[in-house]
């Protein structure tokens, strides 16, 4: 559903008519359904992570969905790792997580101003009365991903990184710093490879924000969305007073 290659190779779409999408009756255009759990009919391996996460610690938006063939409605506990707080995950609306995508948060953080990183204070005993020492210790804030982002198979986001809208997270990668809007990153560390749009485009993208278009109008704009220019596109917005 969502394994990226090692590299993506999704290139910017090519010109397109005005408006592609055909116009249909009421009855077709019905929007699919943000709340249910496994959106996929006959794939419980596809969970939307709106309706299934219940930390106050992750926001997730509408129709964001991770794909694991074993135990994707563990994701909060499996895929979310070190996560005690206060820093928060943030994902936008219609991300694909592939496989494996885990994010490691900032309790996952280590003191590495002396001899040793290793946190003695949690193995009890005398040594717990040293807890003052991992406790505090210096974070990169909320880790935040925007609107409209693919990852593939296996990836790994570090604390505190922002991701932007459009981006893509090759296969693998290990992100350890930010990601550009429409950038496509990938390797260990994660490197940006290029950009889906120049820089005019990604301007026009962003003020678009398609995302947040009403779901009936989305809906019946789908092949504008998925496969036209960005001149469609913006044909095709909702009307703004």
């Amino acid at each position: 559903m969502t394994d990226a290659p090692d590299t993506p190779h999704h290139d910017a779409p090519g010109p397109a008519a005005a408006d592609p999408d055909t116009p249909r009756a009421a009855a077709d255009l019905a929007p699919a359904d943000p709340t249910v759990l496994h959106p996929v009919p006959g794939q419980p391996r596809v969970v939307l992570l709106k309706p299934l996460v219940t930390s106050p610690l992750i926001e997730v938006g509408e129709f964001s969905y991770y794909d694991d063939p074993e135990g994707a409605t563990a994701f909060e506990t499996r895929n979310v790792l070190y996560h005690y707080g206060p820093e928060r995950l943030v994902i936008g609306r219609f991300c694909a997580l592939g496989t494996g995508v885990r994010f490691l948060m900032n309790g996952a953080n280590h003191r590495m101003d002396g001899p040793s990183t290793f946190p003695f204070p949690i193995m009890g005993g005398s040594w717990a009365g040293h807890f003052d020492l991992i406790t505090g210790l210096p974070g990169r804030g909320d880790t935040v991903v925007g609107n409209d982002v693919w990852f593939g198979n296996g990836a790994t986001v570090m604390p505190g990184v922002r991701i932007g809208h459009g981006a893509v997270v090759a296969a693998g990668s290990v992100v350890v710093d930010d990601v550009p809007d429409y950038g496509v990153v990938g390797g260990n560390p994660a490197r940006l490879l290029r950009r889906r749009f120049d820089d005019a485009d990604i301007a026009r993208l962003l003020a678009l924000a398609w995302w947040d278009w009403p779901l009936e109008h989305l809906t019946a704009r789908l092949r504008t969305v998925m496969s036209g220019s960005v001149d469609a596109l913006e044909a095709a917005a909702p009307h703004r007073p």
